[in-house]
């Protein structure tokens, strides 16, 4: 997952992605239970990309890959 998102978040975004493996790492994010297309981890890691990386933005992004997440 982390390496299919590695390719959707541009270099230059390099914040955006350290915040989502740190909560990947802590448990804040989970992978989705059923596989996503890239078509919708594209959109989902774009709407992340939007904002700056904050608690809020890792929650919006968590409910996107895992609806039933209680972030």
């Amino acid at each position: 997952m982390l390496a299919r998102i590695r390719r959707l978040v541009p270099k230059s975004d390099d914040q955006h992605y350290e915040q989502i493996v740190r909560n990947f790492g802590v448990g804040a994010l989970r992978p989705p239970p059923t596989p996503m297309s890239d078509g919708e981890l594209a959109r989902a890691i774009a709407e992340f990309l939007k904002d700056h990386p904050s608690s809020e933005s890792v929650a919006a992004l968590g409910r996107r890959l895992d609806p039933t997440s209680r972030l």
